[in-house]
């Protein structure tokens, strides 16, 4: 495998210490990866502050090639592969993977990346529609929804007490624990 705008890198990776990345690393370097650019965790995929992946993406440029032995060693998520995956194309990095006969810098490939990003819209969409279904059932039984107010009735009325004694704006924002924008708003000049 030949990259003629960048280097090839590759990712390996395993869930726990019981298992060994030999057969992946293998792969790779038979696929041509320089053994000296592959980066590997021991981790979840379920995790993404993998110590191996953010080394490798510090290193990847524009123009470079990712080889995964298999799309599922990128994380075990399809939302979280798709961000991977998202993040990848927008850097203009190629990903190959060999299990699944996938190189994204191909018709095919570009095709499958756009499905991804489709299915990454979608899912998104759909948290969104059960967030906003979510919040209309709580307030149509009357809960709060969202984050509390910080200026109670009381507040209000101690706040143009206050105010009416004299006291300024920044003070009186400070005694009853709001920022000045919060009583600004809240009571108007």
């Amino acid at each position: 495998m030949t990259n003629t705008t960048g280097r090839v890198h590759g990712y390996v990776r395993v869930s726990t210490a019981k298992q060994t990345v030999d057969q992946q690393l293998d792969a790779l370097i038979a696929a041509g990866v320089p053994e000296e650019f592959i980066f590997g965790d021991v981790r979840s995929g379920a995790e993404w502050d993998r110590p191996g992946l953010l080394e490798l993406k510090r290193h990847l440029r524009p123009g470079d090639t990712l080889v995964v032995v298999a799309l599922d060693r990128l994380g075990r998520s399809l939302s979280d592969m798709v961000a991977l995956l998202g993040w990848i194309q927008k850097n203009g990095i190629i990903l190959r993977s060999l299990r699944e006969n996938l190189d994204f810098a191909t018709p095919t490939g570009a095709m499958m990346a756009a499905i991804f990003s489709a299915m990454a819209e979608y899912e998104r969409a759909l948290i969104l529609e059960r967030a906003d279904a979510a919040r209309e059932a709580a307030r149509a039984r009357g809960r709060q929804v969202g984050r509390p107010k910080s200026m109670t009735p009381e507040n209000r009325h101690k706040a143009r007490d206050l105010l009416d004694a004299g006291w300024s704006r920044v003070r009186v924002a400070a005694d009853l624990g709001v920022s000045r924008a919060t009583l600004y708003r809240e009571i108007p000049a």
